[in-house]
């Protein structure tokens, strides 16, 4: 899940390593042959989302290994709808958001399968919802350090459909809330000095999707999904340190 953008720029602030070093160079070859194929970006995001509907299917019941492969099939395709859709000129806001929106609705799926598999649902909720909120974080934090430091972004056209209008309620409803509580503390604490830096963006940026469904993958692989479990709630610990650190840095330069 990511609130990460089909139309999202190859190369961000932060690097997250294992999308750089296996999934981006594996998505960016799929590309020729989705183009040959004139699957359109949409498609990609469709089979990708199904792909993690039927890993949740499959975890739930109780078959690690299979759900692991078919959310690391669900992370290649999720990468590749962007890589897809740079290439191809057709960037837009429909795309991103039905990519953000998807990815929810897998998470959801995804942590309610392991909430049942460990028979520990309260925790599989709380670990849901500190992924989101780390997710929301990175990539609000990697927009505002972006702006402070003069990096160009390049917004995705609109199309003004109806299923743009209904894509972009449902992210306001969701995602919308969660971005305009994250501008809120940062405008609140920092105002507009640049308390993020190139750490705080790098480390947020591995803590990505990404890398979540790679983690998620290997704890699954050894049998012990409820580990996972506890890492996702671990993100809540990062985010605190890291705005600690923004205050402590915001506050020396002062």
């Amino acid at each position: 899940m990511s609130v990460t953008a089909e139309g999202a720029e190859p190369r961000r602030a932060g690097r997250e390593l294992v999308l750089e070093v296996v999934f981006r160079p594996l998505a960016n070859a799929l590309v020729p042959l989705f183009e040959r194929a004139n699957v359109a970006p949409p498609g990609v995001v469709l089979a990708n989302a199904t792909a993690g509907l039927l890993a949740a299917l499959v975890l739930y019941g109780g078959h690690l290994v299979a759900a692991a492969v078919l959310l690391q099939l669900k992370t290649l395709l999720d990468n590749a709808d962007g890589a897809l859709a740079r290439a191809t000129g057709q960037v837009t806001l429909t795309g991103r958001y039905l990519d953000t929106i998807a990815d929810l609705v897998v998470n959801a799926a995804v942590f309610a399968a392991l909430g049942s598999v460990t028979g520990q649902p309260v925790l599989a909720l709380a670990a849901f919802l500190a992924l989101t909120l780390a997710l929301t974080v990175d990539f609000n934090v990697t927009l505002l350090y972006r702006e402070s430091h003069g990096i160009a972004t390049v917004e995705p056209r609109s199309s003004g459909s109806g299923v743009e209008r209904t894509l972009a309620l449902l992210y306001r409803a969701t995602f919308g809330v969660l971005d305009r509580g994250v501008r809120w503390v940062s405008k609140r604490r920092f105002g507009e000095r640049p308390a993020y830096d190139g750490f705080a963006v790098s480390t947020l940026a591995n803590l990505g999707l990404t890398t979540q469904l790679a983690v998620l993958g290997i704890c699954l692989v050894l049998g012990v999904p409820s580990l996972y479990l506890w890492l996702a709630l671990g993100c809540l610990l990062v985010l605190g340190a890291l705005h600690a650190r923004a205050e402590l840095r915001v506050r020396s330069a002062a």
